[in-house]
C-alpha cells in the first residue's frame, strides 16, 4: 500500500514536526525558488528561517547552462544569500564524472559538448578538454562538404572519446550529424540530465532532454545521464558534503527527477511544491514517476513553522 503524502500548507504543528526531522534540504531551483528571473514570494525568508534553525541548504538544479560561479550571479541578484559551494549542479557532476570516474585517457581523451557555456565552465574547471559547445563554427547550416567530411570522418577531431549532451539553446542539424558520427565511432554517451521540459517565464520550454532524444534514437541507446535523478549524482553530494541521507530532504517540483532522485537515495523524505512542473494530480494518476513523502502549494508555507 502507498502512503498517502501529508498536506503541510496551513498546518504549522506539522510543519514545525516536518522541518525537525531533518538536518539537510536538498533544493531544486527552477519552478521551486524561481521561474525564470522571477523569483517566488517568500523564497529568501523561508531560506532564512531553515538557516536560523541550523539546517544546511544545499541547491541541486539540472539546469546545464550555467556553471556555479554563474548560478551563484543568479542566486545574487535575486537576492539570495548563497555561497558557491552550497550549489551542484548537473555541469558540474558532469565534469565531476569525466574527470574522476570516466578517466578518458589519450589520445580519446577530448569531449564534444551540445550545450552552453555552463557545460564548457566547469570542464575548464576540471581539466577536460573540449570541443563544440559555444563554437561559433557549429553555429551554420550544413554545406556539401560537411556531409562528405563527417561521413569520411575528416572533419572529426580524432581525439574525442566522449559526447556530453546539456541545454543547448542553438541546438542544429550540424551539432547533431558531429555527435552522431562520434557516437557511431564508439564516444562515451552522456547527458547532464534527460528533463524534457523546464519550467521558466510562467511556462514551459525545451529541456536538456530534447537535446539527447535524437541521439537516443539515431543510436538505440540512452546517454548515462548525470543530473537528477541520478544516482551518480546523489552520491557525489553524499561525498562532498558527508550528509546524513536518513536525515536529508529533497524539495522539488518534478516527480521523474526531484522527488525520485530522493526515493532512489534513500533519503528521509521528500517534499513537492506545486509551482513548478507536477502537481498534486500528477501523484495521484495511478503511473505516477513518483509519490513525494510530504507537500505544499508553496515553499514559503513553511514559514508558517515561525509563527
Amino acid at each position: 500500500m502507498i502512503l498517502q503524502p501529508k498536506y503541510l500548507t496551513g498546518d504549522p504543528a506539522a510543519i514545525n514536526d516536518f522541518i525537525d526531522r531533518f538536518d539537510v534540504f536538498l533544493f531544486d531551483c527552477d519552478g521551486v525558488l524561481w521561474s525564470g528571473d522571477h523569483l517566488f514570494e517568500g523564497v529568501v525568508e523561508t531560506l532564512e528561517l531553515l538557516r536560523s534553525k541550523g539546517k544546511k541548504t544545499i541547491f541541486v538544479t539540472n539546469n546545464s547552462s550555467k556553471s556555479r560561479p554563474q548560478y551563484q550571479e543568479k542566486f545574487t541578484a535575486l537576492g539570495i544569500p548563497s555561497h558557491v559551494d552550497e550549489i551542484f549542479g548537473s555541469s558540474y557532476s558532469a565534469a565531476i564524472y569525466i574527470s574522476r570516474i570516466l578517466k578518458l585517457e589519450p589520445p580519446k581523451n577530448k569531449v564534444f559538448v551540445l550545450g552552453e557555456v555552463g557545460i564548457e565552465n566547469e570542464l575548464r574547471g576540471e581539466n577536460v578538454p573540449f570541443v563544440g559547445g559555444t563554437d561559433p563554427a557549429y553555429r551554420r547550416d550544413m554545406t556539401p562538404e560537411d556531409w562528405t567530411g563527417l561521413a569520411d570522418g575528416s572533419l572529426l577531431d580524432p581525439e574525442v572519446g566522449c559526447v556530453l549532451t546539456g541545454l543547448d539553446l542553438h541546438i542544429n542539424y550540424l551539432k547533431l550529424a558531429h555527435a552522431y558520427q562520434y557516437l557511431r565511432r564508439g564516444a562515451v554517451f552522456l547527458a547532464t540530465n534527460t528533463d524534457a521540459t523546464f519550467p521558466a517565464n510562467h511556462s514551459f520550454f525545451p529541456g536538456a532532454g530534447s537535446m539527447s532524444t535524437p541521439l537516443a534514437n539515431m543510436m538505440g541507446t540512452k546517454p548515462v545521464a548525470l543530473g537528477k535523478p541520478s544516482q551518480a549524482m546523489m552520491d557525489a553530494i553524499e561525498g562532498k558534503f558527508q550528509l546524513d541521507r536518513a536525515r536529508t530532504c529533497m524539495v522539488g517540483d518534478r516527480l521523474d527527477t526531484d522527488i525520485k532522485f530522493g526515493i532512489e537515495g534513500r533519503l528521509g523524505g521528500t517534499l513537492a511544491v506545486q509551482t513548478g512542473v507536477n502537481k498534486k494530480s500528477d501523484w495521484e494518476a495511478e503511473d505516477a514517476a513518483a509519490v513525494p513523502a510530504y507537500f505544499v502549494d508553496k515553499l514559503s508555507d513553511l514559514r508558517a513553522a515561525a509563527e
